[in-house]
């Protein structure tokens, strides 16, 4: 695979997606083939983000195989670029036929890159709130009239696509750490959100990781990072700082006045002068963190702060972040993509907010939280092993899926059970069960949960799918009393 330091992208040249109908790749397609590109993708699992592709102009197939290459080389004078992700192995055979038809074959983040360092930009990278923070950026520019381009790792509640193209002139990108392919992005404006150890397939240590955003953040016209954060306080230089800790020593500072389950009520400053105040509707002290952020990043592109007050009290989170599913038999079904100890933690302690306090941005302020964890790659759950046990011991309960492997080979004595044995020695009062599937989980739901629970399902593998299985085990859907705002 050619991967250039500099993609220049060309209209008159095809452009070929292998897994277009992944989160990342289905954003930049869907993009380019509005801003004018001949573009054709590959997927053999339709879904909802293929049909929004084909009405954006993008031609799919379900066939991955040399077929498909022949196809969109035909009719054309110009060789097809051809785009995968990391995803995409090197035995797939549509991509062992590209390589054999000589096509040229980039990496999704040498796109992204294109789109990056083509227009003036902001590009979110970190360990944890990268999604919802770019999220937030694209959704404040919008609701106040600078119409941007964004393409985010999930979909934005504002837009229902995890792609968008703005004809303003900002473009707001995720900037994804995971593979270190971030080095190649020229932001304008480069957002550092926090920094600790994940990812452990790709990065040997802490310092690989450090090293890796450090050149993110040099490639970067400014730097606006999270002064909370330690490890960025101690191994960076940003140019402009947020904190939702102090005012003191930051430009920008969200400080929380009230904190409840159903949001925050932050006052706002700059240099260490208020500015206001406003009620952020998303709870929490981690979704505070971001909103931080995206506040500062947007007064920084000159959007003011009496637009941005009106507009933040209607944020909402990207999908798959508490993302409320519905309610089963009286259980409030949530889904949530945390997946490291860090973010896990914080969810629970969101949602035990939303249970001492009495509110929630749910249909009904829940009695209990149980939490539905499914541990991803076995690399990750060997390295936080006892940080994921950790974070779940403030649950009411635990259920445990099976381990995702996402294509890693298993390591010993590594699974959900060896989470389950040091859950117990951490909390040995708290109902802890391990389910041997998917299908299994669905039922201990039935069995081991009560009406006015909130059953949390966590994790980035399949777990999101525990929805539909209770829906299969037949949804009564009885009614829960609502709290009052």
């Amino acid at each position: 695979m050619e991967t250039p330091l500099a993609l220049s992208l060309n209209r008159q040249q095809p452009i070929h997606f292998i897994g277009v109908g992944g989160i990342g790749m289905s954003a930049l397609a869907g993009i380019l083939a509005e801003r004018g590109f001949s573009v054709s993708g590959s997927d053999p699992r339709d879904s909802a983000v293929l049909q929004a592709l084909r009405r954006r102009g993008v031609r799919v197939f379900r066939e991955q195989s040399a077929t498909t290459i022949s196809a969109i080389r035909s009719g054309t004078s110009h060789q097809p670029l051809v785009v995968i992700s990391t995803a995409v192995p090197a035995s797939n055979a549509e991509l062992m036929a590209a390589e054999r038809a000589g096509l040229r074959i980039c990496h999704r983040s040498d796109v992204l890159a294109a789109l990056i360092n083509g227009q003036p930009s902001i590009a979110v990278a970190g360990s944890h709130g990268k999604t919802t923070t770019s999220t937030l950026i694209a959704t404040l520019l919008e609701a106040t009239h600078h119409d941007p381009t964004a393409v985010i790792g999930g979909i934005v509640p504002a837009f229902g696509s995890n792609g968008r193209n703005g004809a303003g002139k900002l473009l707001v990108a995720e900037a994804d750490e995971s593979d270190g392919s971030l080095v190649k992005f020229r932001a304008q404006l480069g957002v550092i959100t926090n920094l600790e150890l994940d990812h452990t397939d790709h990065y040997a240590d802490l310092d690989a990781l450090i090293s890796t955003v450090r050149r993110f953040a040099a490639s970067s016209g400014a730097v606006l990072a999270n002064r909370d954060c330690p490890i960025l306080r101690e191994h960076f230089n940003a140019d402009h700082w947020w904190s939702i800790e102090t005012a003191d020593g930051v430009a920008f500072a969200a400080l929380p006045l009230e904190e409840r389950g159903d949001g925050t009520t932050v006052r706002f400053f700059e240099k260490g002068s208020p500015s206001g105040e406003f009620h952020l509707p998303l709870p929490g002290r981690h979704n505070l963190s971001n909103a931080a952020a995206a506040i500062a990043a947007c007064r920084l592109q000159g959007v003011s702060f009496a637009e941005l007050r009106q507009a933040v009290e209607r944020l909402q989170a990207p999908g798959r972040r508490f993302d409320y599913r519905g309610s089963w038999n009286g259980r409030l079904i949530v889904d949530d993509y945390a997946h490291h100890p860090s973010e896990v933690s914080a969810t629970l302690t969101m949602a035990q907010l939303m249970v001492s306090s009495g509110r929630s941005p749910l249909p009904a302020a829940p009695r209990r939280v149980v939490a539905v964890f499914q541990p991803h790659r076995y690399s990750r759950t060997a390295q936080f092993l006892e940080g994921f046990a950790e974070a779940l011991s403030c649950a009411d309960a635990v259920l445990l899926a099976p381990l995702y492997a996402a294509g890693e080979a298993p390591l010993p004595g590594i699974d959900s059970t060896a989470i389950a044995v040091l859950l117990q020695r951490i909390a040995p009062a708290l109902p802890v069960q391990v389910a041997a599937s998917l299908d299994q989980l669905a039922e201990l739901v039935t069995t081991s949960t009560e009406r006015g629970d909130l059953v949390l399902a966590m994790g980035a593998g399949d777990v999101n799918g525990l929805w539909d299985r209770l829906q299969n085990l037949g949804e009564t859907d009885l009614p829960v009393t609502a709290v009052a705002a």
